[in-house]
């Protein structure tokens, strides 16, 4: 598994925990930044890693701000990409299972560390389950395609 994550300047501190948990599981990743503290603008980080994602290069990706709503909004925007905002272990799995979201939005103002690597171990490790989940998200995709 090979994981894109990116950060704005509001999710410098927790884009690091995941990468530290990321070492710890053995999974390969690539950061896309940021590397300030000074205000920066959440598109302009969330959009490559989304199309990274999208075009195949990485199998799944990691998006942290402030909150991860602007993260996901933008992440949202690229055609293939299911970007799931969570901030609990329940969202986390079901979201794997069910919408086999291939994008996980935080935000480092609404969790802590602990319970965000929770999230990430979760997600990161939970399949998709397919089944009656497959036509489902088969629909989003038709969507997508029009």
């Amino acid at each position: 598994m090979k994981i894109a994550i990116a950060s704005d300047h509001g999710g410098l501190n927790l884009r690091e925990e995941i990468k530290g948990l990321m070492d710890e599981m053995g999974i390969e990743y690539e950061d896309f930044g940021c590397e300030c503290e000074a205000s920066v603008d959440y598109p302009d980080y969330a959009l490559p890693v989304a199309e990274k994602v999208a075009g195949g290069e990485f199998d799944k990706g990691i998006l942290i701000c402030g909150t991860g709503i602007g993260m996901s909004i933008s992440a949202n925007k690229v055609k293939g990409i299911r970007c799931a905002l969570v901030h609990d272990v329940f969202s986390a799995k079901a979201t794997r299972e069910h919408n086999d979201s291939n994008i996980l939005a935080m935000g480092e103002r609404v969790i802590g560390p602990g319970l965000a690597r929770e999230i990430a171990k979760v997600w990161l490790s939970t399949d998709f389950e397919g089944g009656r989940h497959e036509n489902r998200v088969g629909k989003i995709t038709a969507y997508e395609t029009k």
